[in-house]
């Protein structure tokens, strides 16, 4: 059974998404970023809104992390099919 080579990850796409991800980590436990009531934006102190802000930022900088990781799902056969699980076209 022969299966489909995966191309390597390049060192500089697993840094630069170690990088988001850093970001989003120290954006999420750095306690000094939101640790305070003004300004408030209605009756929520910023604590809130700064969270509730944060988590959309964070998941668009986990899907970037995602992309640069990715690598190509199958080698294509000739013809232009996908490959099977047992090497032969679909």
């Amino acid at each position: 059974m022969v299966q489909p080579q995966r191309r390597a990850v390049h060192p500089r796409n697993a840094v630069i998404a170690g990088v988001l991800l850093l970001v989003a980590v120290i954006g999420a436990f750095w306690v000094p970023i939101y640790a305070r009531s003004a300004p408030k934006l209605g009756d929520f102190p910023f604590f809130y809104w700064f969270q509730l802000i944060w988590m959309p930022v964070v998941m668009v900088l986990c899907y970037l992390a995602y992309l640069l990781l990715r690598t190509p799902r199958t080698e294509r056969a000739s013809g232009g099919q996908r490959l099977g699980e047992s090497g032969e076209a679909r």
